[in-house]
């Protein structure tokens, strides 16, 4: 183990390990508040079992960032990063893609959009090496679930205990070209966002067949891990299948709010998102997988429209890894054991691509408020010892996350994606379909507060709907 470090000084270059959504937000907010940042990101010199590129910020499992929906948890992080003026949610606007009431991107444009902001910015010195020794200084690590096996045995060194690990699978692209688009139509379910899906509807005798091939069909085997689980929320399509015959119906494949041209219900659906702006490739939503590549190909071309799909990539399976944040980090991100080290992104067990960055813009502003203390207290001749800031409180999307991060049950911590589950409970009374608005109304002014106190310039506040607003306000 290295030995403790002192905080860096204001010329000193923080160090940002990591170059995906979480190491790309953080360096962009140190640099933005005017920290030099070294980010240091090992694709391509040292290639990864998921991605496919050198780019930074290359999107692997999926190119959604889930709803937009403003008064949805996750429509409500994004506003809020989006206030303090997050590069990931700039980019994946400026490069978005139809898909209803989400947020879906092409992921070449976006992962360009932010490998050039940053390759750009005048404080940011980009190193394309993998770190095998910690270096000296100030450090956020956000290695991801793909962390090297150097960096793992340099963080089991240091945090003294054994990693929890989960699996998680990537679902299939094909070429649109190769579908049969007479068996197919495009719309979102409940007309939400236009028609952008591509959907396959399946009768009950069609859906009958496929769920017996995708129970029967060959997997690749799991590695002994004593503590393997998959993420419940990315689940391979094969295993939600044998929770049961209608598990699909009820998840992935429901047909709610959907009809077919001639105006009828399907039994079951498979949607299908695009994945670039030009239309010519899509994955198949939900249907991340672990069956071998043949089953695969045999198996999706019982759908409807898919007989002879030509599959730009096929489902794959991957070990994300995670730590017990709640034993080894504090509010501020912060390694308990050595303070000057953060953590950032899937390796604190956040869930999800936006939660994410959202912990890679939270760690960077924690450590930007920290050294603009430090600097004040210098020049008053005060002392340093107390200078973190309040950390945001959990009614806000951000500062929730990093609840739960830091105050769940170490036994019982698993990966999440953000969720109104997580936040304070509301002080008011409203009505069910009213508490999302009074959820995200109480956070946007809880920001404002926060941030005014703390001398954040807001880019903008996280804006309602005016539907919205007037739930949000009404007593």
């Amino acid at each position: 183990m290295d030995a403790p470090t002192a905080p860096s000084s204001p010329d000193q270059p923080i160090h940002v390990i990591g170059g995906g959504l979480a190491g790309c937000e953080c360096a962009y907010q140190l640099a933005t508040r005017g920290l030099p940042v070294i980010l240091w990101e090992m694709r391509p010199q040292r290639p990864t079992a998921a991605h496919q590129t050198g780019d930074l910020a290359e999107l692997v499992c999926s190119n959604s960032l889930r709803s937009d929906d403003p008064v949805h948890a996750a429509g409500l992080l994004k506003r809020e990063m989006e206030a303090f003026g997050s590069l990931i949610i700039s980019a994946a606007r400026r490069s978005a893609v139809p898909a209803g009431s989400a947020l879906a991107v092409d992921r070449e444009q976006f992962a360009a959009a932010v490998t050039s902001a940053l390759e750009n910015h005048p404080k940011i010195e980009i190193r394309r090496q993998e770190v095998t020794e910690l270096p000296p200084g100030e450090i956020v690590i956000a290695t991801g679930p793909l962390t090297s096996e150097a960096m793992t045995s340099c963080l089991q060194e240091i945090l003294g205990s054994e990693y929890l690990y989960f699996y998680d699978a990537i679902a299939p692209i094909v070429d649109t070209e190769s579908l049969d688009m007479s068996r197919l139509f495009w719309a979102s379910r409940y007309d939400k966002g236009g028609a952008d899906y591509l959907n396959a509807p399946m009768t009950q005798e069609e859906y009958a067949t496929f769920h017996h091939a995708l129970i029967h069909a060959e997997v690749l085997p799991l590695h002994d891990f004593e503590k393997t689980l998959f993420f419940e929320g990315c689940l391979p399509i094969e295993e939600l299948a044998r929770r049961g015959v209608d598990t699909l119906r009820y998840g992935p494949m429901k047909p709610v709010g959907l009809r077919t041209p001639d105006g009828e219900r399907p039994w079951a659906v498979v949607q299908l998102r695009q994945e670039n702006i030009a239309k010519s490739h899509l994955n198949l939503v939900g249907f991340q997988s672990r069956m071998k590549w043949g089953e695969q190909k045999r198996v999706l071309g019982l759908i409807p429209g898919l007989a002879h799909a030509e599959f730009v990539r096929l489902g794959q399976i991957h070990r994300n890894t995670f730590v017990n944040s709640p034993v080894h980090l504090d509010p501020w991100y912060r390694i308990k054991a050595q303070p000057r080290l953060r953590l950032a992104g899937q390796i604190t067990g956040v869930e999800g691509y936006l939660e994410s960055a959202a912990t890679g813009l939270l760690s960077g502003l924690y450590l930007v408020l920290e050294h603009r203390a430090r600097a004040s207290a210098a020049a008053h001749g005060a002392e340093t010892t107390s200078l973190l800031p309040r950390p945001l409180p959990a009614t806000t999307a951000l500062g929730t996350l990093a609840r739960h991060l830091t105050e769940s049950d170490p036994k019982r911590f698993q990966p999440t994606n953000v969720n109104y589950g997580l936040f304070e409970p509301l002080t008011v009374r409203a009505k069910k379909r009213e508490r999302r608005a009074h959820y995200a109304q109480r956070a946007r002014q809880e920001l404002a507060v926060w941030a005014q106190e703390h001398q954040v310039e807001l880019a903008g506040e996280p804006q309602l709907s005016n539907q919205a607003m007037a739930a949000a306000t009404a007593t």
